[in-house]
């Protein structure tokens, strides 16, 4: 079996302004990356409703490879409003499909060939999807790539889930709110983020920390070394999934043997990209995606 890229979470609609587009941060990751010519599956759940139907069938049609059992639970949605700066809010609905993704045998069968993963702390919010993320990071391989897009929403996630994702990722991807809601909840008030981001690298053995600021740039920290790149000035549409697109080109980058300045530069342009197009899940542009070979 072939080494697979997965995003393992949520998959949803997104209800926008202008009507329901496919989403969820998982999902938009592994269609993100398969735009680079890797295989890639998004993991999740759906359910027995007609929406459900319209789920699986949405990803047929943009060629995304998907493992996502049908349970009894209704298929995920949001409700996405957005601000004239086009930067969302998310009511997110509970007691949905995705937190309810069972560890099948065909999902720790994929676990096993895993090269690279992303998840986040929404998708943990409910014991099942919870346990079933933490099988699933328990059966990749060594050397396999555990990013953690912490992703904290409403009021979804807590310092256990924060704690114990760390210790399971090498990867941490995180923006400039989140990165103040950890400080505090960790202790470390009065540290810069920069001094946060090195000792969350440090402290959690982390081989990279992403730190993302919106139009204030973006970081990529290593052991010795400091990526910043400036956030292109565009016509912004809305920004939902520019994060995970960033994520799931710097993934693609990073397994094609790209340095991480030049992964970065590049996951910043795709995710520019984005926030000029609706929705999170537009084709990248081909001068974008010949770039990472």
């Amino acid at each position: 079996m072939k080494q697979v890229i997965v995003g393992l979470g949520e998959a949803l609609w997104d209800c926008l302004p202008e009507g329901k587009k496919i989403g969820g941060a998982p999902a938009n990751f592994a269609f993100h990356a398969g735009q680079f010519g890797h295989d890639t599956i998004a993991i999740s759940a759906v359910g027995t409703d007609g929406l459900g139907t319209e789920t699986l069938a949405k990803f047929d049609s943009m060629n995304v490879h998907y493992v996502m059992p049908r349970v009894d639970f209704p298929t995920g949605t949001v409700n996405v409003t957005l601000d004239a700066a086009g930067i969302p809010t998310y009511e997110i609905k509970e007691g949905v499909a995705w937190d309810n993704i069972p560890f099948t045998p065909e999902i720790e069968e994929i676990a096993k060939t895993t090269r690279a993963v992303c998840f986040g702390s929404l998708a943990q919010r409910n014991k099942v999807s919870r346990e079933t993320i933490q099988k699933f990071l328990d059966s990749t391989p060594m050397d396999c790539l555990k990013i953690f897009d912490i992703n904290l929403r409403q009021h979804f996630y807590g310092k256990e889930i924060i704690t114990n994702s760390l210790k399971q990722c090498n990867v941490l991807k995180i923006n400039d709110d989140e990165i103040k809601i950890v400080a505090d909840m960790f202790g470390w008030q009065g540290l810069s983020f920069e001094d946060t981001c090195w000792l969350l690298l440090g402290k959690y053995n982390l081989d990279i920390v992403v730190l993302t600021c919106g139009t204030n740039g973006s970081y990529v920290f290593a052991p010795n070394t400091l990526s910043f790149q400036e956030t292109p000035k565009v016509e912004v549409a809305d920004t939902v999934g520019a994060g995970d697109s960033f994520t799931g080109t710097f993934t693609a980058a990073i397994l094609s043997g790209m340095p991480i300045t030049e992964a970065h530069k590049i996951a910043v342009e795709a995710s520019a990209f984005v926030c000029t197009k609706n929705g999170a899940m537009p084709i990248l542009p081909q001068h974008i995606l010949e770039r990472v070979k």
